[in-house]
C-alpha cells in the first residue's frame, strides 16, 4: 500500500469515527440550540423592523454584527468539539494499544499521524462550514442578509478550526486525552482575550497595549484568523455608522481584511506545529 493511499485510508477510517463519538452528538445538539435561538431572535429583528421601530436598512446593519456575534458562537463549539475530539483519537489509542496493532503492519507513523490530522481536518471543517452556511441562510430569510464575502469568511473558519486541531493533535501526543482538550481550547479562549485587550489598546492609542493582541495573533493565529472571518460576515457600510477610532475596541467589528502574508504565515505555522506533532509521535513509546 503507498503512503498516500495509507493517508486516506486511516483519515477515512478516522473520519467514521468521529462521526459514531459521543462529540458528535453534543455538537449537532449545540448547533440546533444556537440555530433555533438565532432564528428567533434575528426573525424578531425583521418583526421590530417591519413594525417601524428599525428602517429595513438598519435591522440588515444590525443583523450583520449579530451575525458576528452568532458565528463566533459556532467557532466556540467547533473548538470544543473537535479540540476534544481530536485528544482520544490519537492519544485514546495510543493508550489502549489500538495504534501499535496498526502501526505493527508496517505503517509510518508520520502517515499514521497525517491521515489522522487530515480525517479531524476534514470533520472540523466541514461542520464549520456547513453550520455557517445553515446560519447564514436563516439570517437572509429572516432579515434578508448576506455576507459580501461568505466563501472566504467560512473558508477563514474552517482555517481556524485546522489550526486549533493541528495544535490540539500535537499535545495529544505529550499529554493525557483530556488535558489536551482542556489546554487547547483554554489558549483559543485566551487568544481571543488578548485580540480583545489588543483592540482597546488600539483604540487608546497605547501600542504596548495593542502589541498584545498582534503578538497573540502569531503564536496562536485562531483570533487573527478569526478577525478575518468576520469582515467577510459584515456589511461593509457598518463603518459608515460605527466609524471612528473606538472600532477596534468592539469585539465583534473588523476593520480590514487579512493580509496575503498573514494567511502565508498561517500556513507556515501549522506546517512547524504538525512537524513537531510527527516529531514528538515518533519519539513516544507505544
Amino acid at each position: 500500500m503507498t503512503t498516500a493511499r495509507t493517508v486516506l485510508t486511516i483519515a477515512a477510517l478516522t473520519l467514521r469515527e468521529a462521526s459514531r463519538r459521543r462529540v458528535l452528538l453534543a455538537l449537532a445538539v449545540l448547533t440546533v440550540v444556537l440555530l433555533a435561538l438565532s432564528g428567533w431572535g434575528f426573525s424578531r429583528l425583521a418583526t421590530e423592523s417591519g413594525g417601524s421601530a428599525l428602517t429595513s436598512g438598519e435591522a440588515r446593519l444590525t443583523a450583520s454584527i449579530l451575525l458576528n456575534l452568532v458565528m463566533f458562537g459556532f467557532s466556540l463549539i467547533a473548538a470544543l468539539g473537535t479540540a476534544f475530539l481530536a485528544g482520544p483519537t490519537l492519544s485514546g489509542e495510543t493508550e489502549s494499544g489500538i495504534a501499535l496493532a496498526v502501526l505493527a503492519r508496517p505503517i509510518r507513523r508520520s502517515a499514521f499521524l497525517l491521515g489522522k490530522w487530515l480525517g479531524l481536518v476534514v470533520f472540523g471543517s466541514g461542520f464549520v462550514v456547513l453550520a455557517g452556511l445553515t446560519q447564514c441562510l436563516v439570517v437572509r430569510w429572516t432579515v434578508d442578509y448576506w455576507p459580501p464575502d461568505l466563501a472566504g469568511a467560512l473558508a477563514l473558519l474552517a482555517a481556524q478550526t485546522t489550526v486549533l486541531l493541528t495544535l490540539a493533535v500535537l499535545l495529544s501526543t505529550a499529554i493525557s486525552p483530556m488535558a489536551s482538550g482542556v489546554v487547547a481550547v483554554g489558549l483559543f479562549g485566551t487568544t481571543w482575550v488578548a485580540g480583545v485587550v489588543g483592540g482597546l489598546g488600539e483604540s487608546l492609542g497605547n501600542d504596548a497595549v495593542a502589541r498584545v493582541g498582534t503578538v497573540s495573533q502569531m503564536l496562536l493565529p485562531t483570533d487573527g484568523l478569526w478577525q478575518g472571518a468576520m469582515h467577510a460576515f459584515q456589511d461593509p457600510s457598518v463603518f459608515v455608522t460605527f466609524g471612528g477610532d473606538d472600532v477596534a475596541a468592539f469585539p465583534f467589528l473588523s476593520e480590514a481584511p487579512l493580509t496575503a502574508s498573514y494567511l502565508a504565515w498561517v500556513a507556515v505555522w501549522v506546517a512547524m506545529v504538525w512537524g513537531l506533532a510527527a516529531a514528538s509521535f515518533l519519539r513516544k513509546d507505544l
